[in-house]
């Protein structure tokens, strides 16, 4: 069958399906509602030269049609293997499997269908998503990371990404499985973590930042309190005992009740805590951070997007003038002074995601912030060790580490 004439009969039969829902016809729960479709579709006489696989995928795209929050993306939302679900329309939906990208063989019957699916979601968050409110950011149950924008805003229509978090927690080990880093670079990590380095993760989208950062918060002292703050909550760190977990909140319909990552962040400096984990800095907040972090709440660790460690340096400097007018020399010595150490990740060619660099955070030489690289990635041998050993190995020694 072809894909225009499959497209018109599910219509045709979901409609039927619906009338007979409301009618009564059929049970309204999830079992006797299969049950009426797969009486409709098998014996109907549209259907009579469909293969017994046509059939079947007609009666599950009907079924989620009718009966599931996320139409026709439901499968997808609960295959492990897919990390990404992305819609471009009611016509076009991608998705991530594996770490690989591809185009999706469903589609939304209207915009109206895919619309009605966005407000679900909205709803299922307290949220609100219409003309006056046409952009939707916010954490389903499950942990997945859902952003929509109303066909207003977006040109070829609604546009709904949803990005899902492994069940499992990757550790290290798996890291290492995928050759994300070496097992020197991870070693080398372990230890500056444990000693309380104050260390950044950059890298661009979907570059595995937030992965990374959950990897080397399982190296944080067990005996230490930590304060998690972030824009949406994506971290799943379970083995601290003592940990104050955070989580930023947008205004309600009238404009209120919003809460910045700013605010979090002041807020956690009278809570005590050891080390500040921040999710992701992507504006003002970086003050606040950056003053934490010369303020005595070493071991510090945060993420931010950058194409590389000194361009990651120029955005902190970009972002830190936005919060407060001050001399760009000034703002470097904090942030040099603040940051120990920045991790740039990046995804090659073959869309695997790897380690590129590690490099120390040396200090300012003529006004500019001197970066000292400790590891870079190399096509033929990965990342490797360069010559250049850590300069400012203070807290190491007071841990009695060495490297």
């Amino acid at each position: 069958m072809r894909g225009a004439e499959a497209a018109t009969l599910k219509k045709e039969l979901t409609d039927e399906v619906r009338k007979r829902l409301r009618e009564g016809r059929a049970g309204q729960t999830d079992e006797e509602a299969l049950g009426a479709i797969e009486d409709l579709v098998l014996h109907n006489p549209k259907t009579k030269n469909c293969s017994i696989k046509e059939k079947s995928e007609i009666i599950d795209t009907i079924f989620y049609r009718v009966r599931k929050d996320l139409s026709v993306l439901h499968p997808f939302a609960g295959d492990s293997e897919i990390s990404e679900i992305m819609v471009n329309g009611k016509d076009a939906i991608f998705i991530e499997q594996n770490g690989k990208l591809r185009r999706a063989d469903v589609t939304f019957e209207s915009t109206e269908e895919l619309e009605e699916v966005i407000r679900r979601i909205a709803a299922k968050v307290h949220r609100e998503i219409n003309e006056l409110n046409p952009i939707l950011d916010a954490r389903l149950e499950d942990g997945s990371r859902v952003n929509a924008v109303y066909k207003n805003v977006a040109l070829n229509g609604p546009i709904l990404t949803i990005r899902r978090f492994p069940e499992n927690r990757i550790t290290m080990r798996d890291l290492l499985k995928f050759e994300t880093i070496t097992s020197e670079g991870a070693d080398f990590l372990r230890k500056l973590v444990e000693s309380g380095y104050n260390i950044f993760i950059s890298g661009g989208t979907s570059s595995g930042k937030t992965t990374f950062l959950n990897v080397l918060s399982n190296y944080v002292p067990k005996d230490e309190r930590v304060v998690v703050i972030e824009d949406s909550a994506e971290l799943q760190i379970t083995e601290i005992e003592n940990i104050v977990r955070m989580e930023c909140r947008n205004a309600n319909v009238q404009g209120k009740g919003a809460v910045t990552m700013r605010q979090l962040i002041k807020s956690s400096l009278r809570m005590r805590p050891n080390r500040i984990i921040v999710g992701e800095v992507r504006g003002e907040e970086v003050l606040d951070m950056i003053q934490a972090m010369n303020t005595g709440h070493d071991g510090s660790l945060s993420t931010g997007h950058g194409n590389s460690p000194s361009g990651m340096l120029n955005r902190l400097e970009a972002m830190f003038l936005q919060a407060a007018d001050f001399p760009a020399e000034a703002i470097r010595r904090q942030i040099s002074e603040a940051l120990d150490l920045i991790v740039h990740l990046g995804r090659l060619p073959d869309r695997s995601r790897r380690v590129l660099e590690i490099s120390e955070v040396e200090g300012m030489l003529d006004g500019e912030i001197r970066l000292n690289p400790l590891f870079r990635y190399e096509a033929e041998s990965g990342l490797v060790r360069t010559k250049n050993p850590l300069k400012n190995d203070v807290k190491l020694k007071m841990k009695g580490m060495k490297l």
